[in-house]
């Protein structure tokens, strides 16, 4: 889990089936000692995940994304420059097990990342 470690939440603003958040990150945090030393990136797959914590946290349920037909990553994050940013996500039922899920990461000026799939519900006899 990222949340209260790489990356909080400044502002949380819930509706139904869709959220809009301000996110600060952690620019110390180790990870960008890996990538990248001299120019701190947020990692793509930490975009992902960003968007699956806050599904989770909107919705109550624990998913995994099993369809991404949609993932683009437009410009880099550089914590250090710009360490907030805006999530918009909103997600509409498939059926009782499945949700459509669309979101970006953005600021005023900037898109970041979009991403379109599908989430999926774990019971918790069935964790992959």
């Amino acid at each position: 889990m990222l949340l209260d470690n790489f990356y909080f939440i400044r502002s949380y603003e819930p509706a139904d089936y869709s959220l809009k958040a301000v996110l600060e990150f952690d620019g110390a945090h180790s990870i960008f000692k890996g990538h990248f030393p001299a120019v701190p990136v947020v990692p793509g797959v930490c975009m992902m995940q960003i968007v699956k914590e806050l599904f989770e946290k909107h919705s109550g349920k624990t998913a995994r994304f099993t369809k991404v037909p949609l993932m683009k990553f437009l410009s880099l994050i550089n914590p250090l420059k710009n360490a907030t940013v805006k999530i918009d996500l909103l997600y509409s039922i498939i059926d009782e097990n499945n949700f459509q899920l669309t979101a970006s990461l953005l600021n005023e000026n900037v898109v970041y990342f979009k991403f379109k799939g599908v989430a999926t519900v774990i019971d918790s006899t069935n964790k992959q």
